[in-house]
């Protein structure tokens, strides 16, 4: 069933409709989530909340001719705004004990060894403007066109390129002011 059949049937009070979009949009809502959050449990805790909002509010969806996943989007991008105003704390990634084995955890060690760099540019990732953290995630966690990343963001194609050449060339001039 397509997005909009599945939208039109869980409009009108359809549980099983609804349950269809969560599993559709619920891993991908979780990935955004958490790389704006940095945190599984407040990633888990807000995508919880995402799609309880969407399911109060379906009823009242208009269709815009986007997609219902910039939709689901945008309430998850309002909810973490509001999470970091909240909050207002560093990002922090917690890693359960026992979450790597042993092999594992020394590929993980070699591999933080060798990654100074991109530590480097994660520090100036997260210094970026929301929006620009937005982009960076849609294109390259979600692997959305600049199309979609438009839809979600509210935006056009067209600015939404111009955005994304803009955020590389900051990104490339605050790395080389970093390493130099």
């Amino acid at each position: 069933m397509s997005d909009e059949v599945v939208l039109k049937e869980a409009s009108a009070g359809n549980k099983d409709a609804f349950g269809i979009l969560y599993a559709r949009y619920v891993g991908k809502i979780f990935n955004y989530v958490y790389y704006r959050t940095g945190n599984i449990h407040d990633a888990e805790d807000l995508t919880e909340r995402v799609f309880f909002r969407a399911m109060k509010h379906i009823c009242n969806y208009k269709d815009r001719g986007l997609p219902i996943s910039a939709w689901l989007y945008r309430i998850a991008h309002n909810l973490v705004a509001n999470w970091h105003r909240d909050n207002s704390r560093k990002k922090e990634i917690l890693l359960d004990d026992g979450f790597f084995n042993n092999e594992q955890w020394e590929h993980l060690e070699t591999s933080v060894v060798r990654s100074e760099e991109s530590e480097q540019l994660l520090k100036i990732v997260y210094k970026l403007p929301e929006d620009r953290q937005q982009l960076l995630i849609l294109k390259f966690v979600e692997r959305l066109s600049n199309a979609e990343i438009g839809r979600i963001m509210g935006r056009t194609e067209g600015a939404i390129k111009s955005l994304y050449h803009r955020t590389l060339i900051s990104l490339r001039d605050e790395y080389h002011l970093n390493i130099s």
